[in-house]
């Protein structure tokens, strides 16, 4: 039984419009400080994360309203590693989520400064991956595949990716 329905290969164009989105509601969150609105962040990267883009409101407002006006063809990309991604995502905005609530009932100022900490860290990834294609989870999930903590078979796409990639850096060795 598959539970998640996140795809094996998902559209960079349409990922970096989805980070475009979660950029501007973080900056929106982090410039006025309304800290809710972590909160809907956080539902919506655990939906994406846990059951796939489908179930995921700012991904299916972008597949509807913004990728049709993007006229560039789509551009495949492995999915596992921008699955990762939003449950990074998920964890950062519910930690801000629940921190915002602490400082709320306590006053805490350590809870207000972790919450802004959070934010930023919430504007600039988006940043990258929406202006520059830069997925910092992406990073991590081939990190930790290369060191054996996320199997091959999570992601071939990937897998092989880092085998053309080993396959080439002896090949440059060997002609050396």
């Amino acid at each position: 039984m598959r539970i998640s329905r996140f795809p094996s290969l998902v559209d960079d164009i349409t990922v970096r419009l989805i980070a475009a989105v979660v950029l501007v509601v973080g900056a929106v969150a982090l410039a006025t400080q309304q800290w809710w609105l972590y909160a809907l962040l956080a539902a919506d990267f655990t939906l994406r994360a846990a059951l796939g883009p489908d179930a995921s409101p700012v991904a299916r407002f972008v597949r509807s309203a913004l990728r049709p006006r993007i006229a560039a063809p789509p551009r495949p990309t492995a999915g596992p590693p921008k699955r990762f991604a939003a449950a990074i995502g998920a964890v950062m905005t519910g930690a801000a989520t629940l921190l915002w609530v602490l400082s709320a009932a306590t006053g805490s100022q350590a809870a207000s400064a972790a919450v802004v900490v959070i934010g930023v860290v919430m504007v600039v990834f988006p940043a990258l991956e929406a202006v520059l294609g830069v997925c910092v989870g992406c990073i991590l999930f081939s990190g930790l595949m290369k060191i054996g903590l996320v199997p091959d078979d999570v992601c071939l796409e990937c897998a092989d990716l880092s085998q053309r990639a080993r396959a080439a850096r002896s090949a440059a060795q060997q002609a050396a």
